[in-house]
This record gives structure tokens, sequence and C-alpha cells, in this order.
């Protein structure tokens, strides 16, 4: 019997994770990427480097795998629709389309009576008279964005006035909610209510970059419910088929929000490669690739930490870590500010 072969769009990180964790499971993998510089291609099967719009590289790729998954969400739609006429895209590209939107996103969940922070599109500047109830808020682009990209915080009526910003291209107000903490729910649904999920895992971002994340999360059992509810609510609705991150917001009355939809596995999962028996990589290709689900077991409770730009220096001219440490280096060439170059796992 010949070897199941998932092709993977995108090559950073998330893409090399997605390769081990396929390697283990005898899953060989083509990553397809625009970066020839891409990480992944240390961990792949093959490695196809064109534009994401290169008509011919694409069929040469779908040609080659089984099923199609991607790491990060910013891939063209029509892309991802051409592919899925030829071979399985999961999650379905209908789902990708949904969330590179942050106003279609928070519309989507509003409607499944789950709460987000109050929000209005917003596409000219003397629209900001009416919202002035949204501030403080933050300004975020409708498309694209990510690690605090294409986002700006507002206090007021006269800092909005004194952004140099073209509001044609689409954006939306958030207001500020009175943060007390950030958790989010990693799930994995292989089929209608077949579904493997995480404990809530504890987030602490700076910069707009996540920097921290544990489990337990220090929660009350309303929010450890509630959170694990509304995400299986949202992957159901979705009819997802792959790992979900949904990411929450707490305010200090502990009301609970969502704040994005990530479709697709996620930072702050990195933890579950050591503190469970399958990790979110793992259930990832499980079930794209129509493989057994396993039951879930936690191995340990955990903390990571995020290694930015030159903090991974440090770590590289380490010969030895403690029995409970794991370093991840995700040999990217080139150390850049504000760039996630590895992570480390702390079993607790």
């Amino acid at each position: 019997m010949s070897k199941t072969i998932l092709g993977i769009i995108g090559g950073g990180q998330l893409g090399s994770m997605l390769a081990i964790a396929a390697k283990k499971l005898d899953v060989e993998t083509i990553v397809f990427c625009d970066d020839a510089d891409a990480p992944a291609q240390n961990f792949c099967t093959k490695f196809i480097s064109a534009n994401y719009n290169n008509k011919e590289k694409i069929i040469e790729f779908v040609n080659l795998v089984d099923f199609v998954t991607y790491e990060f969400e910013n891939i063209p739609f029509d892309t991802l629709n051409e592919i899925n006429k030829l071979k399985p895209v999961l999650p379905k590209p209908s789902v990708n389309r949904l969330i590179q939107h942050r106003l279609a996103e928070k519309d989507f969940v509003n409607n499944l009576n789950i709460r987000t922070t109050r929000y209005a599109l917003i596409e000219k500047k003397s629209e900001i008279d009416s919202l002035k109830d949204l501030l403080p808020g933050i300004l975020k682009t409708t498309t694209l964005g990510y690690d605090g990209k294409g986002q700006h915080p507002i206090g007021s009526v006269e800092e909005f006035n004194s952004l140099n910003i073209d509001l044609s291209k689409g954006y939306i107000l958030e207001k500020l909610v009175k943060l007390k903490q950030e958790i989010s729910i990693i799930i994995t649904r292989f089929s209608n209510n077949k579904y493997e999920i995480y404990e809530p895992i504890e987030n602490k971002h700076e910069d707009q970059i996540l920097r921290f994340s544990k489990i337990p999360a220090e929660i009350n059992k309303k929010i450890y419910d509630q959170s694990k509810d509304w995400a299986m609510n949202i992957a159901e609705e979705l009819k997802y088929v792959g790992t979900l991150c949904v990411e929450f917001f707490i305010d200090r009355n502990d009301n609970l929000y969502v704040n994005e939809i990530a479709p697709r596995v996620h930072n702050s999962g990195h933890l579950t490669i050591n503190a469970y028996n399958v990790s979110q990589f793992e259930n990832h290709v499980r079930a794209v690739c129509g493989l057994e689900q396993v039951p879930l077991k936690k191995i340990s409770n955990a903390k990571m930490t995020n290694l930015i730009g030159e903090q991974i220096s440090h770590y590289r001219k380490l010969s030895k870590f403690n029995e409970n440490e794991f370093f991840f280096d995700y040999l990217k060439k080139e150390i850049k500010d504000k760039r996630k170059m590895g992570h480390l796992t702390t079993l607790l």
C-alpha cells in the first residue's frame, strides 16, 4: 500500500511542525511555499517554491499529493478553490475565506449567539462621531494582519482624526475590553460531533505578539466550560476538518469574548507537543488525512516561551537543557526583530 502524501501550503514554523508530526505517522509531506528559504524544507519529503498564483507549479504540487492543508490563512481564496476542485483541501477554502475577513468572522460568531467585543465597519473619517461609544478601541484592517500588523489603538476622536490611513481599504473599529486575561482553545474536529479538544491555554502578549502560554489556565469552571462549548459550536457550524484555534478575551467581570478564530494549528498550542500524548499538529494530520482518532491524554502541566528575534541566540549556544525543557529552533535563516525564531517548552 502506498504512503499517504499530504500537501502543505506555507513553509514557516507551523508547516515544519506539521511535517515533523506527519513523519511520525508515516505520512509523506510536500510543502509549497513562496519563500525559497522557508524552514519547512528541512523537514518535508519534497519542497516546491513558487508564487501562490503560479498555476503551473500549483498543478505540479497538486498532482503529487492526496490531501492539501495550509499553515496560514492569508492564501488567495481562488488558489485554494482551484486546488479543491482537484484534491481535497482541508479545512475547506470557504472557511478560510470567511476567517480572512474580520467583519464576516465577527458577524458569523455573533450569529451563533457567541459574544465578541462590540465592533463596527468604518469606511469614512466622518463616521467616527457616531462611533464614539466604541472608544477607546482598536482600528483593524478587515483583511490580512497578524501579530499586531494592521492594528491601531485609538483613544479619542482626535487620535483617530490624526491617523494617516486610507479607510477605503476596509477597517473595523473594535471596542477595547477591560482585559483581565487571554486564553485560547485548540480543538481538532474529525467529522460530525467527533472532536479532540485540549484544555484552555492561558496566554500573555507583549507588543501584540504572543510571548508566554501555559496550562492549566487560571480560570473558573464557568469560563473553562464556556470556552470549550463555544469552540465546539464554532467548529461544528463551520463543518471544520482539522485543528482550529479560538482566541478569547476575559474581562475584569469574568465575561468571555471571542477575539479571533485561526483556521489552523496555532502558536499557543505548541506546548501540546510535549504536554499531551497527541499534539495539535499530529491531530491535524490525523483529521485531514482521515487517520484514526486517538483519545487525548494530558501528560503534564506546561508553559511555553516564544523566542523572538535575538532571544534565539542565547539558546542556540546552549549545549544541554534540563530534562523537563524542550527547545525548538525554527531554523529561520535571518534573525529579525519581532520574528518568532523558536520556543522553549517547560513541563511543570
